[in-house]
């Protein structure tokens, strides 16, 4: 990656979920270079899917040392189907063991957080059963994190809306939050898209400083982060979550500029989950863009 350059932590740093063809070791960092990226995202197995995969100790380490040699920040998606707020017990067991695997190999491979979307009751229990389920179940496994060595943070992911979502506008974060003791193992991600079909109007004049300011009241300062930058195909507070490139959706590019001039962003990263082909070419237009407005703030 002799084209990387990384520019002062007081800055938020802009990369991709980038994707692991070749292994860990080599895959991610010739796609980051490829299109620009100054941090990245990976999942550490199918996303889609249950299985855990062991990883490989040889791989773990040429990620990290690359990690280190270019000061890139790692964070790990963990799958989808992680859900601590189902009646089922299948899934709420295999929730477990899923989101305990990822958070060791997060830690393997030196990642400074691990995502989870902050799921849904499905049925018809409501909220506050929803969050007590939640709380039996993870809250047992921020607390295993402190026996973890270089365990990585567990950033929850507000989703768009949509089903019996527990979480996913700002003032929804204060419950969930609660229902963890607010443990200090706790961070927050927010992805715009997500942010903007649950009803936050990130398009409107002042409405991406309404919500950072609304997301650092009720989470407190410091939790946000990390951020996915995604444009959204759909209209403000559709509860759908269909991302899309840069500028090209409802939400707009003058927001993402904004996102670079509030201060709850200072030094925390972005990372778009966009839509492109393998070749990379739109992810590397959508972080170029940022990367210009990331300048102009």
């Amino acid at each position: 990656m002799s084209s990387f350059s990384v520019p002062s932590r007081k800055t938020s740093l802009i990369g991709a979920h980038v994707p692991t063809t070749g292994g860990l070791g080599k895959g991610p960092f010739g796609y980051a270079d490829k299109v620009g990226a100054e941090v990245v995202q990976v999942f550490v197995g199918n996303p889609r899917g249950w299985a855990a995969s062991a990883g490989d100790p040889k791989q773990d380490a040429l990620f990290r040392d690359r990690c280190s040699e270019l000061q890139v920040p790692a964070f790990v998606h963990a799958p989808y189907l992680i859900n601590f707020g189902s009646p089922t017990a299948e899934t709420s067991d295999r929730s477990v063991d899923a989101l305990r695997h990822v958070l060791r190999r997060g830690a393997e491979i030196g990642a400074r957080g691990v995502v989870v979307h902050t799921g849904s009751t499905v049925d018809a229990a409501g909220r506050e059963v929803g969050l007590a389920r939640v709380r039996e179940r993870l809250l047992p496994l921020l607390d295993e994190l402190d026996a973890l060595d270089g365990a990585p943070a567990l950033l929850l992911e507000p989703t768009a809306g949509q089903g019996q979502s527990l979480c996913a506008t700002m003032d929804d974060l204060g419950p969930y939050l609660d229902a963890l003791d607010r443990h200090p193992r706790l961070g927050v991600c927010l992805d715009t898209c997500h942010a903007f079909a649950a009803g936050h109007d990130l398009s409107e004049p002042g409405g991406v400083k309404a919500t950072l300011d609304r997301l650092v009241k009720v989470a407190g300062k410091g939790r946000l982060q990390l951020v996915h930058a995604n444009d959204c195909k759909d209209v403000v507070g559709s509860f759908k979550d269909r991302h899309e490139n840069i500028g090209a959706g409802h939400i707009g590019q003058d927001a993402f500029a904004q996102l670079f001039r509030h201060p709850a962003m200072r030094g925390v990263p972005l990372v778009i989950e966009t839509p492109g082909k393998a070749d990379g070419e739109k992810h590397a237009a959508d972080i170029a863009l940022l990367k210009e407005l990331r300048a102009a703030g």
